[in-house]
């Protein structure tokens, strides 16, 4: 049983050709920087490495980087260095995730944990970010470098954070938003902000850049929320109804949670406070995200953070940096459809 999130009949992936083609340059660089600093004389640590790095992610957030940069006019190169460093960040939290989520799946190959086992994928994880850091000092730019830092902490704190919610299905909207304003948005917003940092730019431009990168990192992770119980096993890079099945609590829950009957809020107790699973639960889930229009009111949710962002950069004047950062806003919400 599927279910369609009706939206406008647009390609998602139209929407984000005009950025990666602005950024294409830049971005073959910083890939060249991801696989040259992915390298080890440890031979474990470069194959569970590239077995992420390589298995065909957006690179989004280092893109963002490259794009907050080049609209603010930067002319010089650290943002190459700090697109790196923040893929190796995210590249870090991914495989730090599927160990604490026990998942075998990763865009649509087997997760490192799966061939290599928990041990390795953790300390991988922490050689990335140690690379990371090392590129952020090279950098030399201690704001920078305070911005990353910073946001690695609150990334960390949001993944302790979503541990303790984990199964309590009495777990509000507002507690849902702060773990995913920690875990996901903190790396958007901090992977915009550096750009304009290295351009010396003003207060209210950085400020802006901030915006734009959480906003659309909240509306990226609620469209990541419809799509666990909406989409397909091939959009989404790991199984349709993970998110059911290791008990997490995201927005389409929490909102079938409240707007549901007795029985209705019984059954979500039973199969994710108390992990009891039968064969049809996850079909009886779907039909109550239905019944109750959650993940309808999940994707509303995402639309209306999109809006924010996009009023983030209302300050800047026009540019085909702008117009492509605003039609990567419509990117991140049309994947639901």
């Amino acid at each position: 049983m599927g279910i369609v999130v009706p939206l406008e009949e647009k390609s998602p992936e139209r929407l984000i050709e005009p950025l990666v083609a602005l950024v294409a340059d830049d971005m073959a660089r910083v890939n060249q920087t991801i696989l040259s600093r992915a390298g080890s004389d440890v031979e474990m640590i470069p194959e569970v490495a590239n077995h992420l790095i390589s298995s065909g992610g957006k690179r989004l957030r280092p893109i963002l980087t490259l794009a907050a940069a080049g609209l603010c006019g930067y002319g010089g190169d650290g943002h190459v260095k700090l697109a790196a460093a923040v893929e190796f960040m995210h590249t870090a939290t991914l495989l730090h995730d599927d160990v604490v989520d026990e998942s075998d799946l990763r865009r649509g190959k087997a997760a490192a944990r799966v061939l290599w086992g928990n041990e390795a994928s953790v300390l991988v994880g922490d050689f990335l970010l140690g690379q990371a850091f090392k590129m952020m000092v090279e950098v030399g730019s201690l704001p920078c470098l305070d911005v990353l830092s910073t946001a690695a902490a609150v990334i960390a704190e949001g993944e302790v954070m979503q541990l303790s919610a984990a199964k309590d299905t009495s777990t509000s909207e507002d507690a849902y938003l702060k773990v995913i304003r920690a875990k996901t948005a903190a790396l958007f917003a901090a992977a915009c902000e550096v750009g304009p940092i290295l351009a010396g730019s003003g207060k209210a431009e950085v400020e802006a850049c901030r915006d734009y990168g959480a906003n659309l990192g909240i509306a990226f992770q609620l469209i990541d929320d419809a799509l666990d119980y909406g989409g397909s096993a091939a959009k989404l890079g790991k199984n349709v109804g993970d998110d059911f099945r290791e008990g997490k609590i995201t927005l389409p829950v929490v909102l079938s949670f409240r707007r549901g009957s007795t029985a209705d809020r019984e059954f979500w107790r039973r199969t994710l406070e108390a992990g009891e699973i039968a064969d049809g639960d996850l079909e009886t889930a779907l039909a109550l995200m239905k019944k109750h229009r959650a993940l309808e009111g999940t994707v509303e949710r995402a639309r209306l953070y999109g809006a924010m962002a996009r009023d983030a950069l209302e300050l800047f004047p026009p540019s085909p940096w702008k117009h492509a950062l605003l039609d990567a806003v419509e990117f991140a919400v049309q994947r639901a459809h």
